[in-house]
């Protein structure tokens, strides 16, 4: 039974990393238990795209006919922020601002090494992990604390 819900939490994590601890506290885990598979289900995601999305890059650009857009909204927003904060910043923000999915993504555009990759990712899903999926158990108890006064 627990590894159903161990699947689910890192599924919720692939969708949206906040999901994650969401979907382990609504599932009664401990919190240690829900942050094991919050990154776990970052970190299976990012391997996941690294290895479909280095195959499909250089399928597209063996039968790509045009070369692709350079400039688009979507292009400048990467770039000014590749520029700002490069890898690690990027490796950063992937579970507070983007999807595990879109920040690996947006490394792999920028033609980061895949170990690299990994090393940062792997660095920021166990801090973020740790501490969000610890502070909304924190504030669940604080909550249920004060509602049973």
């Amino acid at each position: 039974m627990a590894i159903g819900k161990y699947f689910t939490v890192m599924v919720a994590t692939a969708i949206k990393f906040f999901n994650g601890p969401i979907a382990g506290l609504l599932l009664e885990l401990t919190w240690w238990e829900t942050a094991v598979c919050t990154i776990l289900g970052m970190m299976l995601t990012v391997i996941s795209v690294l290895v479909i999305g280095t195959s499909v890059r250089s399928l597209i650009q063996k039968y790509r006919k045009t070369p692709a857009k350079l400039f688009s909204r979507r292009t400048r927003f990467a770039v000014k922020l590749w520029k700002r904060v490069g890898i690690w910043g990027i490796s950063c923000f992937t579970p507070l601002f983007f999807t595990p999915i879109g920040g690996t993504l947006l490394a792999l555009s920028f033609r980061v090494p895949v170990l690299r990759i990994l090393v940062t990712m792997t660095i920021f899903a166990v801090f973020w992990g740790i501490t969000l999926t610890y502070a909304l158990f924190q504030l669940s108890t604080l909550q249920m604390l004060l509602l049973h006064k």
